[in-house]
């Protein structure tokens, strides 16, 4: 009885000071459904560790979950409406864009300059970046994948007219080399890496980091943003307590992801070190849409002739009320 008025005389004092008692990992009361598509990559691991740890039930969130193969497909079901965020890189958003769809990035929720590589067979006669001239490279069209190929032949003197290009999905990537129909093929982690190990010696992989840095990023419509702040800040404080736990505890973090995924653990901590894993924005993810649009405009990859302006379609309010030292933007 003590227990039951003292509970509730907190509760109406904190209702007086207009603020609820933040949620830990048990919810009590009804729970708030919502529609996440992500997928099983590495950059959608503070979404794994958030559901694996309960923090979303924690935040009063349902959460029903799609998973797609990567964020270009998550991001489809957003845009018709299948689904309420996605967790997407930026190319395929920066496409959606272009397209005047009506999206937000809500946050970034990870980032890296070493997920990205092209893997090359040696017996295509290929043992240099130079050597790729006339080859044939299989890439996903429209993704990160599109958009490093022609940053890394740019940066050493090739152009996309100088090889043969073979759109792709990844998972057809290495069946494709095995199979003599690609010389090399431009992706990304968990297959990057999955690709070079099958082929050991007989493969190289060529990366740079100095030229693109990839972020995933939460996406939604902006009328579902709008309509629904609430529900967005209980999403972002899930996803900031899993970042937290990957922080203090990576080796179970790299252990949720392996049976989230079904991949080995020793895949998993392959390619651990490549990811920062932080829910945040900054100009990273602005520089990066900025750079791929002019790379689109130049290549006649859209019927758009300006850049946009992404500060538009930046939502700021739901980061900036859960943790507004992540949020860096400028106005």
């Amino acid at each position: 009885m003590w227990k039951f008025t003292i509970t509730w005389l907190v509760l109406l004092a904190l209702s007086a000071c207009g603020k609820s008692p933040a949620p830990e990992t048990e919810q009590v009361g009804r729970l708030h459904k919502m529609t996440m598509a992500f997928t099983g990559q590495p950059q959608s691991t503070l979404i794994h560790v958030a559901e694996a740890k309960g923090y979303f039930v924690g935040e009063g969130l349902d959460m029903l979950f799609q998973r797609h193969q990567f964020g270009k497909m998550a991001l489809q079901a957003v845009l018709e409406r299948k689904a309420d965020l996605a967790a997407a890189a930026e190319t395929p958003i920066m496409f959606a864009i272009l397209k005047d769809e009506k999206i937000f990035i809500i946050a970034n929720i990870e980032d890296s300059n070493s997920n990205n590589g092209v893997v090359a067979k040696k017996s295509s006669g290929i043992s240099s970046l130079a050597d790729l001239k006339g080859k044939r490279i299989g890439f996903t069209k429209g993704t990160t994948s599109d958009f490093f190929l022609d940053s890394l032949l740019n940066v050493n003197g090739l152009s996309r007219r100088d090889i043969l290009p073979v759109e792709l999905g990844p998972d057809k990537m290495l069946e494709a080399l095995n199979a003599g129909q690609v010389d090399a093929v431009s992706t990304w982690n968990y297959p990057l890496t999955q690709i070079a190990q099958e082929l050991g010696t007989a493969g190289l992989v060529f990366q740079d980091r100095q030229i693109y840095t990839e972020t995933f990023n939460l996406v939604a419509q902006q009328d579902f943003a709008k309509k629904n702040p609430q529900l967005i800040e209980r999403f972002l404080r899930a996803l900031i307590r899993a970042q937290g736990f990957v922080e203090k505890e990576p080796a179970e973090a790299q252990a949720i992801m392996a049976k989230a995924t079904g991949n080995d653990i020793k895949l998993v901590r392959a390619v651990w070190a490549n990811f920062n894993y932080r829910v945040q924005l900054d100009e990273i993810v602005l520089i990066s849409l900025e750079d791929e649009t002019r790379w689109a405009l130049k290549n006649g990859l859209t019927d758009r002739t300006m850049m946009p302006n992404y500060g538009d379609y930046i939502y700021r309010d739901g980061l900036r009320s859960v943790a507004p030292k992540a949020v860096k933007l400028s106005e």
